[in-house]
């Protein structure tokens, strides 16, 4: 998947980041740079921290997360995220919206059936 992505259109990453945000923060409460870890770990190996972040803001203003900070010992606080029931739900649509997309895609991208 890494060589699939390498230099991955900035558009899609747009398109499908806040949906794989909140399925991660749906596996369990997390903070940011882990986040990012997790991310890279499904294969978004040049993701930069400093595109989530800003994700995180807006889903936070929105009510589809919350954010409580927690004393770190070995640094500054960090900022713990968790999906709300707003933000399960959302999810849940973005899902839905994804899947019917890749659909249409693969009907477009391969209108006889046959995958090579």
């Amino acid at each position: 998947m890494d060589e699939q992505l390498a230099g991955h259109d900035s558009q899609l990453l747009r398109g499908v980041l806040p949906m794989l945000i909140l399925s991660t923060v749906q596996r369990g409460e997390t903070y940011g740079y882990e986040l990012v870890e997790q991310l890279r770990a499904l294969g978004l190996t040049d993701l930069a921290t400093g595109v989530v972040y800003p994700v995180l803001s807006r889903f936070e203003r929105d009510g589809l997360v919350t954010g409580r900070r927690v004393a770190s010992p070995g640094g500054p606080a960090r900022k713990y995220y968790a999906i709300t029931e707003r933000g399960a739900a959302a999810r849940l649509d973005a899902i839905a919206r994804w899947r019917a997309m890749t659909d249409i895609a693969e009907r477009g991208l391969d209108p006889e059936g046959a995958r090579p």
